[in-house]
């Protein structure tokens, strides 16, 4: 199963990126999966371009791809003004419309403040139903207080349960049943 994680962390080390490494890891210490990691601002450029000219440039068509091609996401974006980041909502505005329809996906925020966690039910839950993506119950937000403190390690294994619990289907969805004419005919019949 492939699992592909869109970070949209801007920084070097990125709280970002390291949120959403933890939940890939909780992922796939439940069911193993192929994780590839999307870094959004190494896509900055390409984004912006395919604003404006209508193409996607080669990094940016691959990570479109690995989207498309995923049995799930984890979707982890930095808080900026109280909501996601441009450059995360310029990424999922650049995919097909239909990359994410019935896919599994785990939502998840970094920001400096725990006053922000409702971004995941005001901003990243609407965004990804809007999408027809299947979004995990638990998302998870990290306020620069929660690492190392009491109750993340809980809620990422939480979300990763969720979203291991979800990638079976999506992977069985992926590779359809294929019956003959004839044995559909018959079961009808029947």
């Amino acid at each position: 199963m492939k699992l592909v994680v869109v970070s949209a962390g801007l920084s070097v080390p990125s709280s970002t990126r390291l949120l959403a490494d933890r939940l890939a890891a909780a992922v796939d210490r439940r069911t193993p999966v192929r994780t590839e990691v999307v870094e959004l601002r190494d896509l900055a450029v390409e984004i912006a371009h395919n604003f404006t000219n209508g193409f996607a440039g080669k990094a940016l068509a691959a990570a479109q791809d690995a989207v498309a091609g995923a049995d799930g996401l984890i979707v982890v974006t930095p808080v900026f003004s109280a909501s996601y980041s441009g450059l995360f909502k310029s990424f999922f505005d650049v995919l097909d419309k239909d990359a994410l329809a019935g896919k599994p996906v785990l939502i998840g925020a970094t920001g400096g403040t725990g006053r922000h966690s409702l971004v995941l039910e005001h901003a990243l839950r609407p965004l990804f139903a809007y999408l027809r993506a299947v979004v995990v119950p638990t998302g998870v937000y990290a306020a620069s207080e929660d690492w190392g403190a009491e109750g993340l390690a809980e809620r990422i294994e939480r979300a990763a349960g969720e979203l291991a619990a979800l990638l079976p289907l999506s992977a069985r969805r992926s590779e359809p049943e294929v019956v003959p004419f004839a044995e559909q005919l018959a079961a009808l019949e029947r």
